[in-house]
């Protein structure tokens, strides 16, 4: 049995961020080049919604735009609006003699930064790595041959990612989870290795059903973690679960799509039962962390989500009716935040 309840002796950090973040750059390309983003602002301080009107841009690429470039440092926001900061207005700005835009343009036709662009124009979700052999990741996940590869890839950082998970999860007695989209049932794995009493399922939709069956089996973990095929978005969660959880999930899906599934989730819980989001999160103003907003970019390139901030996250949770929320860092950047059926 592979064992969930060690830690590495190294801290991986640096590895996750490069990783994490590597698509932030050409976000930043795309604004300065293609769009010369900062020197439009110096003249016309504006809320997002003026923006995407001005510069004919797309409200959920210009959300995770703005949140990297005020992470950075390069905008700062007052009573709504957006400015430059001294750094933008000295490096960014056409006119200063300091200003860094030819530099950039020497990499202006790199793939993700065109695609980043089209992204911010049309808010279409951009092929998987910019490759034109691959379709856009919710279709491509429907391939066995690209849901085996990405369903690997996630599974790697889930053995490190899985155990800060279960040591930072307080169940409070409940015993019975259900991993929603739950890939690999690398979390669900690590999650019931940390906890001897608690037994989970995995609800995953074919393809991928089938590739969390045998790794669970593999891992050794079949008699604690089994896998019911379903689809979170068209059927009803099942019950007899007290405890949900969303790991690396909501991140790929809009707003109101995550209303949706935070729905589902309330109407599936039982009365007590918890919801368990895990996942990188912003801070309320949506100011940082950086790596978070640097990972959000490659979020925005790929799917048709982002990362959320706490304050989004407490919106929701206040419109489909969970309680008592709370946020716990875990670790490279993620963290849990729960909720409670009330």
């Amino acid at each position: 049995m592979l064992d969930l309840t060690r830690d590495p002796l190294a801290d991986p950090l640096r590895l996750y961020r490069y990783r994490d973040g590597i698509y932030a750059v050409d976000l930043l390309n795309a604004a300065v080049v293609h769009l010369d983003f900062f020197t439009w602002l110096a003249a016309h301080p504006a809320d997002a919604a003026t923006i995407c009107r001005e510069l004919q841009l797309t409200a959920r690429p210009v959300d995770v735009m703005l949140t990297l470039f005020k992470a950075n440092g390069f905008v700062r926001e007052e009573n709504g609006a957006h400015h430059v900061t001294e750094v933008a207005r000295e490096h960014l700005v056409q006119g200063s003699p300091w200003f860094l835009g030819p530099y950039f343009a020497s990499l202006k036709d790199r793939p993700v930064a065109l695609d980043m662009l089209k992204v911010l124009r049309t808010d279409k979700p951009a092929n998987w790595g910019s490759s034109k052999s691959e379709k856009e990741w919710t279709k491509a996940m429907e391939e066995p041959d690209f849901a085996q590869r990405f369903t690997a890839a996630m599974d790697c950082r889930g053995i490190y990612l899985g155990r800060a998970v279960a040591k930072a999860l307080a169940p409070g007695g409940r015993t019975r989870l259900l991993d929603i989209a739950g890939g690999s049932g690398i979390y669900a794995c690590a999650i019931t290795a940390g906890h001897p009493d608690m037994l989970a399922t995995v609800f995953e939709k074919p393809p991928v059903d089938r590739v969390a069956a045998e790794l669970i089996a593999e891992r050794g973990y079949a008699g604690r973690v089994s896998v019911l095929a379903g689809d979170m978005f068209h059927d009803p969660l099942p019950a007899g679960f007290d405890m949900h959880l969303f790991s690396n999930v909501l991140h790929d899906w809009d707003t109101p799509v995550v209303k949706r599934l935070l729905e589902k989730s309330f109407a599936a819980l039982p009365s007590g039962g918890l919801l368990v989001i895990h996942d990188m999160h912003l801070n309320a103003d949506k100011t940082g962390p950086l790596p978070v907003a640097e990972y959000s970019a490659i979020l925005m390139h790929s799917t048709e989500g982002k990362c959320y901030s706490l304050g989004e996250l407490a919106e929701l949770f206040a419109q489909v009716g969970f309680r008592n929320m709370k946020h716990t860092p875990t670790a490279a950047d993620r963290s849990l935040v729960t909720a409670e059926k009330q």
